[in-house]
């Protein structure tokens, strides 16, 4: 008897359990036929911006067609996602929500007896139609990626991703989209891999400070454009011997030099305890499909390889999600936010809310005295470095550029920037990523002063 009440008290708890924390995954499943149960009672509900402007909706056509419209075309393209074809981005993540209708009850109930179906929820997302629209057209008809984040709340305020396509036309084009030779359907923010480039120098910057924590005052190096590795040499940036530099000199105009020899030297244990603590080969707290970021670097590899990874070559690789992430947790005082891509979901009519979606703190990816201080060096890149086209009245940035060869020919590189601007608004942190396109501060760096620049105001 104590065997079975105990067997059907686990029972119970299983299913009370399954209903509050797994019956919406399982039923958004899109292998779970219930589905279609949903879709033949409910008309697919909206996809709002943060305030309020139709980013997703459902038209009924005089027949009972019903076809899905994005009002912006390709701008919201792999954040919103689609519904055809599959589900993507945030189609995928709010299914359920969209097939559920909190419409009022008389409403449902008539629409019953009439046998018409009721309209779905609608979702009010985190995105920012201005800096999305800011960040879409500062890439231009470049390949890559954007993502913008509140680093005191997560909130994903834009995500881009290029080349992209109009997801209202995914059924008429899906023989097109996905055989496309530049994988128009992927989602480079966050399933893109690429070496970091000098971007990576805040990470090998931090490893340096604490295995140096008396060091920064007394770091001089001599750059003569070039430091040689066995046979080979690595090159600061077109060669440029930026001679005599203090450590802050040398993060600000992103000495090559100057870092690869911090790498010669560099404890390659604690590198790499320091990149798992910033969630290289680590799952992330992203509700959307990703790739991990990975770091592979033993103490037995060459010296080459230890000098290439501290500049962000070698074998490492990361995504820009990722890459924006660590820049949020700097800007937050070491603390991460979980990235948040819906706030609420609220009836059609918008009069009744269904459910909140609150900030979530992830951890601690390193503690407020080194955010505070790698701050200060992000700030020295604006002020003195790469970035300066970033100094701006209105707001204060911070960033790192990074230029990261991708194959055996020098002359091609990814053009990278991370940072963060900060002034009378909450705190944006921002990475950019364009493929194939040449240096950061060339290519990249413009496009974040044209998301810094919306989000003040500046024409």
């Amino acid at each position: 008897m104590l065997i079975f009440t105990g067997l059907f008290v686990l029972m119970i708890g299983y299913l009370v359990w399954f209903q509050v924390a797994e019956s919406r995954e399982t039923i958004n499943n899109p292998y779970n036929a219930r589905l279609e149960t949903f879709e033949n009672r409910v008309i697919r509900g909206s996809i709002l911006a943060s305030d309020g402007q139709l980013l997703a909706c459902t038209k009924v056509e005089a027949d009972g067609t019903e076809k899905r419209e994005y009002p912006f075309g390709c701008t919201f393209s792999h954040v919103l996602g689609y519904s055809e074809y599959g589900r993507t981005g945030i189609e995928e993540l709010g299914n359920f929500q969209l097939l559920t209708s909190n419409a009022y009850f008389a409403e449902k109930f008539i629409n019953e007896l009439k046998e018409q179906k009721n309209i779905g929820d609608s979702l009010v997302t985190t995105l920012d139609v201005k800096l999305q629209t800011a960040a879409h057209d500062a890439m231009g008809t470049q390949t890559g990626a954007v993502v913008v984040l509140e680093s005191s709340t997560g909130n994903v305020r834009a995500l881009v991703s290029k080349p992209d396509y109009d997801p209202g036309e995914v059924a008429a084009m899906w023989g097109e989209l996905s055989s496309s030779e530049d994988s128009v359907l992927l989602n480079r923010a966050l399933q893109g891999l690429y070496p970091p480039g000098s971007t990576f120098k805040t990470i090998t910057l931090l490893e340096y400070l604490r295995e140096h924590p008396h060091g920064a005052e007394d770091y001089s190096f001599q750059c003569s454009g070039k430091v040689a590795v066995g046979n080979s040499s690595i090159s600061c940036y077109h060669g440029t011997r930026h001679g005599e530099l203090s450590l802050s000199g040398a993060f600000a105009k992103s000495c090559n030099s100057a870092f690869a020899e911090m790498g010669r030297s560099m404890d390659v244990r604690r590198l790499r305890n320091l990149t798992e603590q910033l969630l290289f080969d680590t799952e992330l707290p992203l509700a959307f499909p990703y790739k991990k970021s990975s770091f592979s670097l033993k103490a037995s590899d060459s010296e080459a390889l230890h000098m290439m990874t501290a500049i962000g070559q070698g074998d490492t690789l990361v995504t820009p999600m990722h890459m924006g992430m660590i820049m949020g947790a700097i800007a937050n005082d070491g603390v991460l936010m979980t990235p948040r891509f819906l706030e609420r979901t609220e009836s059609y009519t918008g009069q009744t809310v269904v459910e909140r979606y609150p900030v979530t703190e992830y951890g601690s990816l390193l503690d407020a005295a080194e955010a505070e201080a790698i701050k200060e060096y992000l700030r020295l890149v604006v002020t003195e470095g790469t970035a300066s086209a970033l100094l701006c009245d209105p707001y204060t940035a911070y960033g790192k550029t990074g230029t990261a060869e991708y194959s055996s020919d020098k002359k091609k590189s990814h053009a990278w920037f991370t940072g963060y601007v900060t002034g009378d608004k909450p705190d944006l942190a921002v990475c950019v990523l364009v493929e194939g396109a040449g240096s950061g501060s060339e290519y990249a760096v413009p496009v974040a002063k044209k998301i810094f620049d919306a989000y003040y105001g500046i024409e």
